[in-house]
């Protein structure tokens, strides 16, 4: 096999070039980008943060990072589906690995999660975050917002996340609250897909339910999402609970009555025109997982991620 090199995540020559792992072998890093904590050159970086002590039902997305990362094996080095192209060959990118959080001291979390998170934009572009429960964005969300200004915020999701927060919670079912109150994102610009239960209050950001998503075309609702956000820059957050069971049942809050994969996917594919200048997927719990479906499920919406910002960079270049 002349050329060929495995365990790309140590061994690439650059942040840019291609990896020749089999599927089955070698170090998983995210996509098999370079794994380092050096900063140096990366425009673009993936992180992941093990933390679910924010649950309300099942634990287990501790473990979600490690699982994505696994799953994202199958994005071998031909070009990317839809995008028709190598994603990295104009978007030097790297796996930053993961957070280190104490288990014991639950009230750092969210300080330790901001802090690296500003270190890490201040010498990149764009954080792509692998989660861990949804508590992570609150802080992934000021981490930005100090780089960017306040953001839309574009929510793929099975719930609200609006319920009563008195700023001292550890709670995944908040976070939107927060950002609203805190003045992190502008909800007459934020919108929320997939919605399948009730909270106390939208705070105005616009729904768009689990039976509306049923209904509409996905190009429909795409252009909702831009026509939302009006061109403001955006953050974009997918709870990997916005797709149905059938789709996602590794996790933690599973809600019947979601979308397909394949029509998500398809929404996503649609935000090309959307200002995005970060994003994460949560929620991801591998020890609910059967053959690996809902991984598959969350790497592939972070490879489309990654996907529409290497696409947006080409157009500007």
């Amino acid at each position: 096999m002349p050329g060929k090199t495995i365990d790309h995540a140590f061994t690439a020559s650059s942040l840019t070039s291609a990896a020749t792992d089999p599927t089955h072998a070698g170090t998983l890093s995210f996509m098999r980008r370079k794994f380092t904590k050096n900063l140096n050159g990366a425009s673009t970086v993936v992180w992941g943060i093990p933390f679910d002590a924010a649950t309300s039902n099942r634990p287990g997305a501790r473990f979600g990072p490690q699982a994505i990362r696994r799953a994202s094996a199958i994005f071998d080095n031909d070009p990317q589906y839809p995008f028709h192209r190598d994603l990295f060959e104009g978007m030097p990118t790297i796996d930053y690995g993961d957070c280190l959080l104490d288990y014991g001291n639950h009230w750092q979390t969210p300080a330790k999660i901001e802090k690296e998170a500003r270190k890490i934009l201040s010498r990149s572009d764009y954080l792509l975050t692998l989660g861990g429960d949804h508590f992570i964005t609150w802080p992934l969300l000021k981490a930005h917002v100090a780089k960017h200004g306040p953001l839309a915020l574009v929510q793929f999701d099975a719930h609200q996340d609006t319920w009563f927060d008195d700023g001292k919670r550890i709670d995944h079912g908040s976070f939107v609250a927060r950002a609203v109150r805190d003045g992190l994102i502008d909800p007459d610009r934020s919108i929320q897909i997939g919605i399948r239960t009730h909270a106390p209050d939208d705070f105005g950001i616009k729904i768009i339910y689990g039976h509306d998503v049923e209904d509409m075309r996905a190009g429909d609702i795409s252009s909702l999402i831009v026509n939302r956000t009006a061109g403001q820059p955006v953050y974009l957050t997918f709870d990997i609970d916005c797709l149905d069971p059938a789709f996602a049942p590794g996790t933690g809050t599973p809600v019947a009555g979601g979308p397909t994969s394949s029509k998500i996917l398809s929404i996503l594919r649609g935000l090309g025109q959307l200002d995005i200048r970060g994003s994460d997927v949560v929620e991801v719990a591998p020890a609910y997982d059967h053959a690996d479906i809902t991984a598959i499920a969350g790497a592939t919406v972070a490879m489309y991620m990654l996907g529409l910002r290497a696409e947006r960079l080409a157009k500007a270049r």
